[in-house]
């Protein structure tokens, strides 16, 4: 998948989400995720759960060259993260898997979103399965072309819940407990090589463009840090290096 250039161009042909959002990220490793929890219900704008807390999993692709890791570390204005996500268990048949595309041109983004035949993911699991599964896929060829140039290179999952203001403004997320396992294209895996981020709990706070002027009191609230923390980035260099 090309990254440079014109952003909409590049994403031609793709289903585009109504609006494009940004998403604000700020991490702790001093409070448990119960304990962030407590101070996002706390907050003046009153966010209420909208889902119940839930399992995450996401399989990321990238080329042969791992061009959309290395964008991301360089902080290229255009970059991407391409990523099959589910719910629940991490192995076994994946009735209902999304193929997502996150776009980021400089700090606001978008994601377009497509349903993928089911699989499964067990020691079998490889490139070969991926490629069959997007093959049984209702894909527009664009990204049926662009899906034969990548490859799984990581598996991560972690624990989410979910908050929102009344209005729907403003969205947050809490993620914990991250583990990362190294994905063979070529070979079986048996996801023995597990690393696991149990520290750092994650707070993401998603809006709209037109709310950025209240962005900052939104986010000053919190008492924990701004991190550009990608867990796609920090997978690969967990497993990798």
């Amino acid at each position: 998948m090309a990254t440079g250039g014109n952003p909409a161009a590049d994403a031609q042909g793709y289903t585009h989400l109504r609006s494009r959002r940004y998403e604000r990220k700020l991490l702790t490793e001093e409070l448990l995720p119960r304990q962030v929890e407590a101070l996002v219900r706390l907050h003046p704008l009153m966010f209420h759960d909208p889902y119940p807390p839930r399992q995450i999993n996401s399989l990321y692709l990238d080329t042969a060259d791992m061009q959309n890791y290395y964008d991301n570390v360089s902080g290229a204005e255009t970059r991407r993260k391409v990523r099959l996500r589910w719910y629940g268990a991490l192995t076994g048949p994946i009735a209902r898997p999304m193929l997502e595309i996150k776009v980021k041109d400089g700090l606001v983004g978008r994601k377009i979103s497509y349903a993928m035949a089911p699989f499964m993911l067990d020691g079998d699991f490889c490139g070969r399965a991926f490629q069959e599964a997007a093959g049984r896929s209702d894909l527009p060829p664009v990204v049926r072309t662009d899906l034969r140039t990548l490859s799984p290179v990581l598996l991560n999952c972690y624990q989410r819940s979910y908050h929102a203001t009344r209005d729907g403004r403003f969205r947050i997320t809490v993620d914990w407990r991250q583990d990362f396992y190294k994905i063979n294209a070529a070979l079986s895996n048996s996801l023995l090589h597990r690393q696991r981020n149990a520290c750092d709990v994650i707070v993401e706070i998603k809006y709209e463009i037109e709310q950025e002027p209240r962005a900052d009191r939104v986010a000053g609230y919190f008492p924990f840090r701004v991190s550009r923390n990608s867990k796609y980035v920090q997978g690969i260099e967990r497993v990798y290096f």
